[in-house]
């Protein structure tokens, strides 16, 4: 069995149903994360539908009210055909589920659907290139039992949790684990902060050296990369402050305490990006500045340059004229009474040039 998940993981694209990971977590159980395939999944699921319709029945209350009840996370390769179609037919989601995978609208929102949470955030590939197309996005859907996540690209934060599962770390409830995804999330979000930060060091040692090149360009596909995060990121605080005002019951105070504390430290990892868009823009304004500078001090040498050959050339022109009547033709000094006309012009031209740059 786990062969089988290696192999899922490193392929990336999932079993027969699209299930790239799952795992049964269960505090009370000797392996607190065990992990499942897409036949485990659905017999679980299907056993849990029986009991709580035999609660149902009976009149109990179930085992929402215990304080570390089993649940299962399944993560979804979207772009697998089967992976919708098993999800459909096993794990009786909410319809608006199904809708926000379709809508085709990346914008970050996490709303209450009855007695589930429904989410869509964005996060990067994990083949991630500081590229601003290097964004995709995450459907979640969170219940007291199941928490399913379903993308089309790999993506680092859902990788990160994953890995910190087959380490051992299992989340005592769906809440928590959806808690530490968005932990997750910020922690890959530190770290591409982290590394655009050293990349706009190197780029500002490198202007304030002399070696300007082409980083202006590279400033601004930072900064694409920057606007876009803060663009699909910034909602995603504040919906999830909007949630916490009214969570559904099964979630406990301190779940929702520490998804607060979660929001907090993603709003400052916003907070640092956009304090990173207004140093990359004073850069490359200061390098507009200095590259105005050396196209003035370019223009102003070939304006010299053009100034001091205007005598010469117009006396050139003229004297180059096969007419009769050329002054000078005859005078055994005229070239050098040309030369010192052409050379005393040009010093007044020098003169008045150099007169107005200062």
């Amino acid at each position: 069995m786990s062969a089988f998940h290696d192999l899922a993981a490193q392929s990336y694209g999932g079993d027969e149903a699209g299930l790239i990971c799952g795992y049964l977590f269960d505090t009370r159980a000797p392996e607190p994360a065990r992990a499942i395939d897409s036949a485990q999944a659905a017999a679980w699921l299907a056993g849990q539908r029986n009991i709580e319709a035999s609660e149902a029945r009976a009149g109990c209350e179930g085992e929402d009210g215990q304080e570390n009840p089993a649940y299962v996370w399944l993560h979804f390769n979207l772009s697998h055909a089967h992976a919708e179609r098993w999800l459909v037919r096993h794990a009786n989601l909410s319809d608006t589920f199904y809708e926000t995978l379709h809508e085709g609208l990346p914008s970050t929102r996490i709303e209450r659907d009855d007695d589930s949470l429904i989410a869509v955030i964005n996060d990067v590939h994990f083949e991630f290139s500081f590229e601003p197309s290097d964004i995709s996005t995450l459907w979640i859907s969170v219940g007291p039992r199941l928490v399913v996540t379903a993308r089309t690209k790999p993506l680092r934060s859902v990788d990160a949790l994953r890995t910190a599962v087959k380490a051992g770390d299992a989340p005592r409830s769906s809440t928590e684990l959806l808690e530490h995804l968005l932990r997750a999330q910020a922690d890959v979000l530190v770290k591409i902060v982290r590394g655009v930060t050293s990349r706009i060091d190197r780029i500002e040692d490198e202007l304030l050296a002399g070696r300007l090149d082409h980083k202006r360009a590279r400033l601004g596909v930072l900064r694409r990369l920057l606007v876009r995060l803060q663009r699909l990121l910034a909602p995603e605080p504040a919906a999830l402050f909007r949630l916490l005002q009214g969570p559904p019951g099964w979630m406990s105070e301190p779940d929702a305490q520490a998804l607060r504390g979660s929001t907090e430290e993603f709003s400052v990892v916003l907070r640092d990006m956009q304090a990173l868009q207004e140093r990359i823009k004073l850069l490359q304004e200061e390098i507009a500045a200095n590259v105005n500078e050396d196209n003035n001090r370019s223009l102003f040498v070939l304006t010299v340059v053009t100034v001091l050959a205007l005598p010469i050339n117009i006396l050139a022109g003229l004297f180059g004229m096969n007419v009769g009547g050329i002054p000078l033709a005859d005078h055994k000094h005229g070239f050098w009474i040309v030369v010192a006309i052409v050379a005393t012009f040009t010093a007044v031209a020098a003169w008045a040039a150099f007169r107005k740059q200062r």
